[in-house]
This record gives structure tokens, sequence and C-alpha cells, in this order.
């Protein structure tokens, strides 16, 4: 457990099996699994976050361990790419993979459907949605481009890229994904999961683009 700040920014890492939970000003980029509840609440409450303050909540796709929270954040919207809004709405625990987390996925309204090249604001941030397939069909990237800044998910961490052996997985996707972002102007990489990147992102993303993503046997 524990909270890094990066600027505005403030990375929360609830455990080995949450997502990685960004909050930027009333808005907070995945919510981890839902489990670890009252780590959560402590550490919110030492930053003087109340869950009624946070009026938007981004999913970067629909797996459990980055939505699973969402319900503790009543008074937000939710906002996920069109493709896995699904997930949230039906509840899909196989899809969601929350059966494997030994979870439940209460079904969800989606406020706001993602779709690629829009604009979202984020904290003092204008940014858009990067779709990035490959993990799951509606994985999204947000990019912060003034900041440099990537939100990416589990389409591309420090040391590697996301898993495609699981629902909705695709290599090729994933692939023409990694050289998309590729073009893009980042310095700093915020993923899903692990630590984040703080200078020469883009290096990274290019050296993981180059390697590309084997099929799944």
């Amino acid at each position: 457990m524990s909270i890094q700040r990066i600027g505005d920014i403030v990375l929360i890492q609830l455990s080995d099996i949450d997502s990685n939970i960004y909050v930027i000003g009333d808005t907070v980029i995945d919510s981890g699994t839902g489990f670890n509840f009252t780590k959560l609440y402590s550490l919110l409450k030492m930053l003087n976050i109340k869950l009624e303050d946070v009026k938007h909540v981004i999913n970067t796709h629909g797996h459990f361990d980055h939505v699973g929270g969402n319900g503790y954040f009543l008074n937000a919207s939710i906002s996920i790419h069109e493709e896995d809004a699904p997930i949230l709405e039906n509840g899909d625990l196989k899809v969601s993979m929350a059966d494997f987390f030994n979870g439940k996925l209460k079904p969800r309204h989606v406020d706001r459907k993602l779709r690629d090249e829009d604009g979202i604001r984020i904290g003092s941030m204008d940014c858009k949605v990067i779709h990035t397939p490959g993990h799951s069909p509606g994985s999204v990237c947000i990019y912060c481009p003034k900041e440099k800044i990537l939100f990416s998910g589990d389409t591309v961490f420090s040391d590697g890229v996301g898993r495609t052996d699981v629902p909705g997985g695709d290599p090729e996707a994933l692939n023409q994904s990694l050289e998309k972002i590729s073009r893009l102007d980042v310095k700093k990489i915020l993923p899903g999961h692990g630590e984040p990147v703080l200078s020469d992102g883009n290096k990274i993303i290019v050296q993981l683009a180059k390697a590309g993503v084997q099929p799944v046997d």
C-alpha cells in the first residue's frame, strides 16, 4: 500500500492484484478490485478526499481489477470505451474476469462511452482518448499532450505489455496499438500496474513496439 505524487496526480497502489488508481482533482482513473475499501478510504482521507467528492471515474478497460471499485464512487459518472461498456452494463463476470478474482460485478450504467480521439478533461489537463485494443477490445490510453503524459492502462507497462491470453485479447491488435502510441510524444507513462515511467517514455514504447507481441499458442 503506497501513495506517490506525480505533480498534481496521486498514484495509489493498494495491493498486487489491484490496478493502480490515479486521482487527479475530482477524477479517478481506474478503481481497483474494490476488495481493499478500508485501505482506499484511509488513503483518500489522508489526502482530504471524500468518496463523494469524486465526480468522474474513467476505466481504461473492463477487467475486474480496474473496475471492481467503481461502486464506491456513488456520485461519479462512469466513462469507458464503447467496446468494453457492455461488460459494466451487463455485470459480465466472465469477460470482466471477476470470476477469476472470486469477485462480483453488479451492472452499472455507463454515462459516457468513449471513442478514439475523444477529448476529455482530467483535472487541469486537456487530454484525449487513444483506443488501444489488444489486451481487451475496448482498452484505451489517455494522452495529455501538453504534459506529455500517457495513462496507459494495461496496454503498456514500464517493462512490458498487457497480456493477450485473456478474454478479448488479440496479439495483432496489440501490435497495432503499440505502433500507434509509439508515434506520440510521451515523457511519462502512468501504467495500470507497476511503477510509473517518469522520463523518456517514448523510448520504452518504441522498444516494446519493435519487439512486438507474439501470438498465443
